[in-house]
């Protein structure tokens, strides 16, 4: 009985994980939430590096209507990302001067 009413208080915080294992899963440490996102590849012309263009709507100040805003990230690559491939990237250490993002996920392939 005391089990089930400590269960019900670790999920009424809003926490699945039972508190004595919050700072570990699976053996690792626990990270901040790292940023993450979607875009196309637009060049991989690098050896383990690809070029993602990340598109997001903004809404312009003055006359009310949204524009669209491009960013490039360089982002390291072992799954082997071509152009035209949507890829999902997150942010990492710096693995070189202008490289701080790696891919995670290859989402959709180009249509050849």
């Amino acid at each position: 009985m005391a089990e089930e009413n400590q269960a019900e208080t670790n999920t009424a915080n809003g926490s699945d994980v039972p508190e004595n294992n919050a700072g570990a899963i699976a053996g690792k440490t626990a990270r901040a939430h790292r940023s993450q996102k979607v875009g196309a590849v637009v060049s991989d012309k690098m050896q383990k590096t690809v070029v993602v263009r990340v598109d997001r709507l903004v809404r312009h100040t003055k006359y009310r209507r949204y524009v669209r805003r491009t960013s490039k990230f360089m982002a390291h690559d072992e799954l082997g990302a071509t152009i035209g491939d949507k890829v999902r990237i997150v942010e990492t250490r710096p693995m070189s001067a202008r490289k701080r993002w790696r891919v995670i996920e290859i989402v959709q392939k180009a249509a050849k």
